[in-house]
């Protein structure tokens, strides 16, 4: 009824692939997977406040690796695989996936903090150095 009070999980993430994807497809890929990357953890913190499973606790897992695919997609390849936020957004995502599995949602929270700031960081990093790269 008020999606201004419905929880985000990935608003720093939703917010920079918003503004990059005027400019860009794959951005816009990025964008689409972490606004359904997002629905589905709310899904999945209600089944965690519930104590309850739900289609979003199983599939949350599969969302983040999709988020995560597009935005090494955008970011490029080679660059992801050096990035120390691949490393971050790795260690977050084995953290929301320990949360999830033992219904821990103060974990679940916490670890979303950590997922989404490294996700955002490498999209912001990118589109910083696309719009101003270095002679």
């Amino acid at each position: 009824m008020h999606p201004e009070l419905d929880p985000s999980f990935l608003p720093l993430t939703v917010g920079v692939a918003r503004s990059a994807a005027t400019g860009s497809r794959q951005a816009g890929e990025v964008q689409r997977r972490a606004e359904a990357a997002d629905t589905a953890a709310a899904g999945c913190w209600a089944a965690l406040l519930g104590g309850c499973q739900s289609a979003d606790r199983r599939d949350l897992p599969s969302q983040l690796r999709a988020l995560v695919e597009a935005t090494s997609g955008y970011v490029g390849a080679g660059w992801w695989a050096v990035s120390a936020h691949r490393r971050r957004v790795a260690e977050a995502q084995l953290r929301i996936n320990d949360a999830v599995r033992e219904g821990d949602g103060a974990e679940f929270a916490e670890a979303f903090v950590g997922y989404d700031q490294a996700i955002a960081t490498a999209v912001v990093s990118v589109q910083k150095n696309v719009e101003s790269p270095t002679p």
